[in-house]
């Protein structure tokens, strides 16, 4: 029994292995504790094993290929057409095994411990940040409900804060004054938290050379940088910039038929959170394009001029992830193009 290809469903505790032979025939199918597993596969000769990325199937896949395994992890979606008939573990492992071996499918590079522990920061720091906004927007709705209402931003609330909680303030209960002093120190404990594991963030951002080289790019801070690193490794994955763009969600939804092409907005795949610290990075270029003249910013404002803003973030955002292909992918250091010098007319020449 020659095994070619095998199929792991995975589970917190239990997994269905389905191995395949050369001709895509079933020759085995185990349930196994993930204990078992490693035993079973690590007398295994080397094969090729799929996985969905999922929990837990990093640290697998690092074990298996420590075994001397060929291991690739597959997004669930890309796994599901390959399901034959009904749903069971045993039928998804064997699906897995059959996607694994397709040339086009596309898979997703193993992380490093140090990039799952990059990853962990951002993802405790977004849940930080929403539930600090989530806390000030109750602040809010509270004051309102007593005919006060704050204009937009952190500092008019802490300025409008200050009166309301002073015991003197008879417009306000003084339930509702503990309740507030109550919110306001989740609100500072929040912005401690919060400026706490960006610290480590920026500490880790200076000290990766990766990192340090994606920030010479516009619109790349210490935030975006080690988001875009942990998440993509070198980008050796992707072919090219453009496939960079379209797996971040940045490029246009294709709806075409019959010879028709038809383009939407943008797709939104792949991480929210990546796409977005792409975005706001790009905001902040086009917010200040017009204080740095240089061949970026002059392609920003031509594009600007004849589109809605918001169309031209997108569009710089889509560039930057080229650049940042380029980057990561060949090891290279950002080379802004030179600003194209203005011909003065005979008649406008000093």
């Amino acid at each position: 029994m020659k095994i070619h290809a095998i199929g792991i469903d995975l589970s917190k505790t239990t997994f269905h292995v389905v191995g395949l032979d050369e001709k895509g025939a079933v020759v085995l199918r185990r349930k196994q504790s993930r204990k078992q597993l490693l035993i079973y596969t690590a007398n295994l000769p080397s094969a090729l094993i799929g996985m969905e990325a999922c929990g837990g199937a990093h640290y697998l896949g690092r074990a298996l290929e420590a075994q001397g395994h060929q291991v690739r992890l597959m997004p669930a979606q890309y796994v599901k057409p390959f399901v034959k008939t009904n749903k069971n573990d045993y039928l998804d492992a064997e699906a897995i095994a059959e996607a694994v071996q397709r040339p086009t499918m596309r898979f997703v590079p193993i992380k490093s411990d140090e990039q799952l522990d990059l990853q962990a920061l951002h993802r405790v720091r977004d849940r930080w940040v929403a539930r600090r906004t989530a806390v000030m927007n109750q602040i809010r709705g509270f004051l309102m409900d007593r005919g006060l209402t704050v204009r937009r931003g952190p500092n008019y609330l802490r300025e409008v804060l200050v009166p309301v909680l002073d015991d003197s303030n008879a417009l306000f209960s003084g339930r509702i004054r503990w309740l507030l002093r109550e919110l306001q120190a989740e609100w500072n404990e929040l912005e401690t938290r919060i400026e706490e594991v960006t610290g480590q963030i920026e500490a880790i951002a200076k000290e990766n050379e990766e990192c340090q080289r994606l920030m010479e790019i516009p619109g790349f801070g210490p935030l975006v940088s080690t988001a875009l690193t942990a998440a993509v490794g070198n980008a050796a994955t992707f072919y090219k910039g453009r496939d960079l763009a379209a797996w971040l969600g940045l490029v246009p939804r294709q709806h075409s038929t019959g010879g028709k092409t038809r383009l939407l907005g943008i797709s939104k795949c792949g991480s929210e959170y990546l796409r977005r610290m792409m975005l706001h990075g790009a905001r902040s270029v086009v917010m200040h394009v017009a204080r740095k003249k240089s061949a970026l910013g002059a392609w920003v404002e031509q594009l600007s001029a004849r589109t809605h803003r918001n169309v031209a973030v997108v569009a710089l955002a889509n560039k930057m992830a080229r650049i940042a292909w380029v980057i990561l992918h060949k090891s290279e250091r950002y080379r802004p193009a030179a600003l194209a010098p203005v011909s003065l007319s005979p008649a406008g020449a000093m």
